[in-house]
This record gives C-alpha cells, structure tokens and sequence, in this order.
C-alpha cells in the first residue's frame, strides 16, 4: 500500500487541475477557508458550516469503516495518492465534505447577501463537481463512491436546513453546550469502529471532531462574554470586496493562520511529548501514536485548541491590532 505507481503525465492541466481539486476535501482546505469565514465574512455563515462539516464527515468516516468497500484494485488504476490508501472507499468523504462546504456556505450567505443566486448555484456545484472528478482522476474512488458521498451529503443537507437555527441557538446560548461540545466527540472518538488493520480514518475523524469542539466552544464564549450573535455589536464584516478593503481581509487572514499554525505545532509537541512520557514511547514512534490512548487525546487536543484559537484567540488579536 507504501508503494509509489510510475506514471506518465499526459496533460499537465487537468493532472495540476484535479491535483488542487483534491486539496479542497484536505485539511489544507479546511484550516485556511473555515477560518477565512470566521473573520472575513460572517460568523453565522462560518458556525452553519462548521455545524454541517462535522456531521457529515462523521457519517461518512464511519460509514467507510462499516460498509468495507475496497477502492478501486491497482492495477489497472493508477493510484496518485497514498496517505489514504489504507481507506476503505464507499462513500467518498471529499465528495461529502466538498458537497457540504460549497452548499450549505451558498443556502447560509442566500438570504443574507445581495448576488445572483444563479451564480452562487453554480459555483457551489463547480466547486463541488472539481472536488469530485479529481476522486475520479487521482484513482482514489469509484464513480459510485463519488457519487454515493454526493448523495449522502446532499441527503444530509436536506436533513439538517430545518434544524439549523435551533442548533446555532442551543450551541450559543446553553450553558450546557461546552460540556456537551466536548463529551460527545471524544465519545464518538473513543468508540470509533474497530478494524483489523491501522487506518487513518479515526484519526482524521478525531481531527475534524476535536477542531469543531473548540470551535462550538469558542462560539459560546464569544456569545456570553464578548458580543451577542444576536446584536449589531457582533463583529460580521460581511463579505470583504464590499465593506472592507482587501489589505485588512489580507492581513487578518495571514495573521490568523500564522497563529492558528503555531498553535497546532505547539500542542502538538506538547500533547505527544506528555502522552509519551505518560505511555513511555518516543515521540516518533509512529506505531505508538496510532494506539487509541495516544492517538484520541493526542489529535483531539490539538485540533480543538486549533478550533479555539481561531475563533476566541484571533478575533482578539485582530482586535488588538486594529485590524477589524
């Protein structure tokens, strides 16, 4: 499964197009667009998706992991990944989350911003549409896998609208909702389908977990202590050509990741250094950190500080620095 294909580039446009089109089911994605929301754009949109994403992968990890479809055999499939390999591939995950992410941002932004519906339509389908071929292109997934992940996730959608506002309700004003926003996931976590063999599916599934609880906390603590969602004191800039010109969106965006990105190496060494010497393995040991009591605290931790930081931590740097 560690062996790399050799392989020919034929068309270098669509092998670079669908090679960025599959980053945007990636965390590279998720850590740079989730948070661009949050402090560009507006904050019920960004807690909407947020919302949405969390489920959604949720289902689609572990439906992976409970239906134990194969990905396609290769040979005859060139595989141009390897890190999810050792997936299992119904339904397709970047096909759920690209689906989740470009509509439910199109059905929350809808009704509160002036622009062409037919265009925001379009450009969610496109966006999701890119993510899904590249499934297809980099051999990753079988046409019934993509579309199989589409259809769960729009399944979801529809699902979910109803209840949208009374979950960002709850999740802003009940006093439960930090206990709650951490309990579940690290139960949903530590109760992870077992396999017979390591996959990176728990794993990223702590990591998508772990970032929205910190976030949900985040979210309630902003609500509580800085500005009501429900008042104009709310910091919701709105999007950034129209009320903010591009040097600040710019400036808060690259402050915000620089901080966000130090916060996930710093409590990524030190949760592991801890869990080492509580568990007596060197940090890297690669076999140690994929056990269940190393690898749930380890990437929970980690990822809800990331979800934490940039939702209460960089507001208020912005803020500092005069940058809202």
């Amino acid at each position: 499964q560690g062996c790399t294909q050799k392989y020919i580039v034929k068309n270098y446009f669509y092998y670079y197009l669908f090679k960025f089109s599959a980053a945007l089911g990636e965390e590279i994605f998720y850590i740079t667009f989730l948070p661009f929301t949050y402090w560009n754009i507006d904050h019920s949109v960004s807690r909407r998706m947020i919302i949405v994403w969390s489920i959604v992968m949720y289902i689609g990890q572990v439906s992976k992991d409970i239906l134990k479809w194969p990905r396609p055999l290769s040979p005859p499939v060139v595989k141009l990944e390897m890190r999810t390999n050792a997936e299992y591939g119904m339904p397709s995950t970047h096909a759920m989350a690209a689906t989740a992410i470009s509509f439910s941002f199109f059905i929350a932004t809808m009704n509160q911003y002036k622009y062409p519906l037919e265009l925001g339509l379009v450009a969610a389908f496109v966006f999701s549409t890119l993510v899904c071929l590249s499934r297809l292109y980099t051999g990753m997934h079988t046409v019934l896998d993509v579309i199989g992940g589409a259809l769960i996730s729009a399944v979801l959608l529809v699902l979910l609208y109803p209840a949208w506002d009374t979950i960002d309700h709850l999740l802003l004003t009940s006093p439960f909702c930090p206990l709650f926003s951490i309990v579940v996931p690290l139960v949903l976590c530590y109760n992870y389908p077992k396999l017979d063999y390591y996959s990176p599916t728990r794993g990223d599934t702590t990591t998508i977990l772990g970032a929205a609880a910190g976030a949900t906390v985040g979210f309630w603590l902003n609500n509580q202590y800085v500005a009501s969602a429900y008042t104009g004191k709310s910091i919701q800039p709105g999007f950034p050509l129209i009320s903010s010109t591009m040097v600040f969106v710019l400036a808060r965006f690259f402050v915000g990741i620089l901080v966000v990105l130090l916060t996930r190496w710093l409590m990524k060494s030190m949760v592991l250094g801890m869990l080492g010497y509580r568990y007596k393995f060197p940090i890297r040991d690669l076999a140690a950190r994929r056990r269940l009591e190393v690898e749930v605290p380890y990437k929970f931790v980690t990822y809800s500080s990331v979800g934490f930081t940039a939702t209460v931590i960089v507001p208020l740097l912005h803020e500092l620095l005069g940058l809202m």
